[in-house]
């Protein structure tokens, strides 16, 4: 169900400040293509804000997905890009969300290759 891998410490042994660290995946699939190639790593920040259009890592069914995530009517639910997968749309709650995606690269390391994702809060303008 998962196709992401992780390249670091497992979740339980993590605790502290490390737990709310930004850290790496690799990409295991198509599924998010052609935002994400399959291998290419992408970078999580625990901390981030989950909004509509994020790119998000979830849990669901005991495994973790990576998905974008769409709001629609106050509900949330995780999407593939590939509409090869598009049958995979799935409602969640927002606790399931453990994190966004803020960068990406390609599994060569290569600089030039990096790509970040910054996401904005909708109608902020509005509170100031």
């Amino acid at each position: 169900m998962s196709e992401i891998k992780s390249r670091m410490i497992p979740d339980d042994t993590m605790s502290g400040c490390a737990s709310s660290e930004p850290y790496a995946l690799q990409v295991i699939d198509d599924s998010m293509e052609p935002e994400f190639k399959k291998d290419c790593i992408i970078i999580i920040d625990p901390s981030g804000l989950a909004v509509h259009g994020a790119y998000v890592i979830a849990m669901v069914e005991n495994g973790h997905i990576f998905r974008q995530l769409s709001i629609e009517d106050g509900r949330y639910y995780l999407q593939p890009l590939n509409e090869d997968y598009m049958h995979e749309k799935r409602e969640i709650k927002l606790e399931a969300i453990e994190g966004v995606i803020i960068q990406q690269a390609a599994p060569n390391g290569r600089r030039k290759d990096r790509k970040k994702y910054t996401y904005d809060v909708p109608n902020a303008h509005l509170n100031s």
